[in-house]
């Protein structure tokens, strides 16, 4: 199979702005959006159509394959500075280190993916999170200033890809700078730290929205919180309804009045406990909609129509199966793709245990099935 054919990129008859804005919409449009979630560290040096080609990132790969532009904006809305990374302690396999979210984590030393094993959170009563706080979180904090005219000439408001805006992670981040265990703690022994945590990070988004959301005009909203596994969400329903819903509808008051409509949040794992809440919020998109916890996209959307979008979706159990598998799971996808309101990818980054001339068999028919209407 030559490089051309599976880097070959979709022709259309429209913009991939509008496309993009016409595909999320549920209205008429010329062929899919394309484009994927990325790859795992490993896939770079494992594949050879990138290690052959110098491919050592998810951007140089978005690149590579032609896909169609996507853009998205990220602002300072999280700790800075963060803490200095700094080894702590050296084993014969492993390495305990400070990381940037001021945690202390037992790595390999090799730098195989792995999930960290987390020894301590430097964040555990309230004064902890004071201290914190006051230099790490500061609003008045320089970084947090946007400099409107440079964002302007990169991001012009005529231009004719895709553009979004980082509406930041309420809950998220702040389970990643606790951890698991300690959030868990902090809900029940410090519920006002928790809480205070949270407004925090909405003030920080809210902060930044005000900077620019009259200045560029944004075509939808991300975030990010993957808060959900296996079995569902790591907080309670009343929690995310009494303390997190209401930062989601303050900032979804702001993204409607800029107009923006289409707002998706970065989330693994079983979403369907909370996603009430979150279309309640204005929260009406999935990404990457995890298949083997959330269930297939034609079910998400059966059930809420098109009061929800889904982004993903391509169970990526089924692209290491060979032909055959991809071939009858793209097939269930096309009705979806045919309505709109979704777009298909892998429904997280791509793993290594996919065989590349199996990615590339994916990447063909994907175009040969949704590239064209």
């Amino acid at each position: 199979m030559s490089l051309s054919e599976y880097r070959k990129p979709w022709l259309g008859a429209i913009s991939g702005r509008e496309r993009f804005n016409r595909q999320m919409h549920y209205k008429s449009f010329d062929r899919s959006f394309n484009m994927e979630f990325g790859y795992w560290d490993e896939n770079f040096t494992q594949w050879k159509m990138f290690s052959e080609n110098n491919i050592q990132n998810n951007d140089e790969a978005n690149l590579f394959f032609n896909f169609d532009t996507f853009k998205f904006l990220e602002p300072s809305v999280w700790m800075n500075p963060v803490f200095q990374s700094q080894v702590w302690q050296e084993k014969s396999n492993t390495v305990i280190m400070m990381n940037p979210d001021g945690l202390l984590a037992e790595v390999p030393k090799d730098g195989h993916a792995s999930i960290p094993h987390f020894l301590k959170s430097s964040i555990v009563t309230p004064d902890d999170w004071k201290k914190c706080k006051e230099t790490r979180f500061r609003r008045d904090d320089p970084m947090r200033r946007v400099d409107i005219c440079e964002l302007l000439k990169n991001y012009p408001n005529d231009r004719d890809f895709p553009l979004g805006i980082f509406c930041g992670s309420m809950i998220g981040r702040i389970r990643d700078i606790l951890t698991f265990e300690g959030l868990a703690y902090a809900m029940h022994d410090y519920p006002e730290m928790v809480e205070d945590m949270v407004e925090t990070c909405c003030v920080l988004v809210e902060d930044f929205l005000d900077q620019v959301l009259d200045k560029i005009q944004f075509d939808f909203a991300g975030g990010w919180e993957d808060i959900c596994f296996k079995n569902g969400p790591i907080v309670g329903l009343d929690f995310f309804k009494n303390v997190l819903v209401p930062r989601y509808k303050r900032i979804h008051k702001k993204l409607t009045v800029a107009g923006i409509d289409i707002w998706w949040t970065d989330c693994d794992g079983d979403i369907r406990p909370i996603l009430p809440y979150l279309l309640e919020s204005g929260i009406n998109c999935l990404f990457p909609c995890e298949v083997n916890c959330s269930g297939h996209p034609g079910e998400l959307l059966k059930e809420y129509g098109q009061d929800l979008r889904v982004m993903g979706g391509v169970d990526k159990m089924v692209l290491a199966e060979g032909p055959e598998a991809i071939k009858k799971y793209l097939a269930s996808l096309l009705p979806l793709v045919e309505q709109g309101g979704y777009i298909p990818f892998c429904d997280h980054r791509c793993p290594p245990n996919v065989k590349e001339e199996y990615y590339q068999y994916y990447l063909l028919l994907k175009r040969e099935m949704f590239g064209s209407k």
